[in-house]
């Protein structure tokens, strides 16, 4: 557990590294102890800080194509067919 609560970029750092333990886990990890709502209102700060958004813990846990599907995948029938 960190000494004082991580800010900023550390904290998406560790929030990420520690995702898969959980919510719980990862804010007490990251310094937070058991206050789930400074440590989700941490996060969205430092995402706006780094211009990323942020709305809540489990928006760290999703594979990156599921945070970001935009454009159409275009692809041919098969590798003789255009």
């Amino acid at each position: 557990m960190a000494a004082t609560p991580l800010t900023g970029s550390e904290l998406i750092d560790c929030a990420r590294a520690n995702s898969s333990k959980g919510l719980e886990v990862t804010a007490s990890r990251c310094g937070y102890g058991n206050d789930l709502d400074s440590f989700e209102a941490a996060l969205r700060d430092a995402g706006t800080h780094i211009g990323v958004e942020i709305d809540r813990f489990e928006d760290l846990t999703k594979p990156p194509q599921e945070q970001q599907q935009t454009g159409v995948e275009v692809a041919p029938d098969s590798l003789s067919e255009l």
